[in-house]
């Protein structure tokens, strides 16, 4: 895939290097990563089909280069219920989180990288 086309092509409302460029800025944080950096890093790379079961649901990407805006949004509700559901019932929060954050962006929800 050119610079061009990558450019072109959209993850929810971003584009494809938009969320490679994310991808990377999270992989390059200091490590150990944080349940919620995890989160995040599943996100990214299941929209841009490095990782192929989604973050919360495990559900494989139908897109052409990862998931559709309708699977995106699904994930990003999935996402919700896990943080609702706590961690009193054996749900990660914290990973829950991170991955809501990053599909937030995704989808538009807002401007601001988690």
């Amino acid at each position: 895939m050119t610079a061009e086309e990558t450019t072109m092509v959209a993850v929810g409302v971003r584009s494809v290097a938009e969320v490679f460029a994310a991808l990377e800025a999270a992989n390059s944080r200091r490590q150990p990563w944080t349940r919620y950096e995890h989160g995040v890093l599943g996100a990214y790379r299941w929209a841009v089909g490095t990782q192929v079961g989604a973050p919360v649901t495990a559900s494989a990407a139908v897109g052409a280069v990862g998931p559709c805006r309708a699977q995106l949004l699904a994930e990003f509700q999935a996402a919700a219920v896990q943080i609702r559901a706590g961690a009193g019932r054996g749900v990660d929060a914290d990973y829950a989180l991170g991955a809501y954050g990053a599909l937030a962006w995704l989808c538009g929800h807002h401007e601001e990288l988690p």
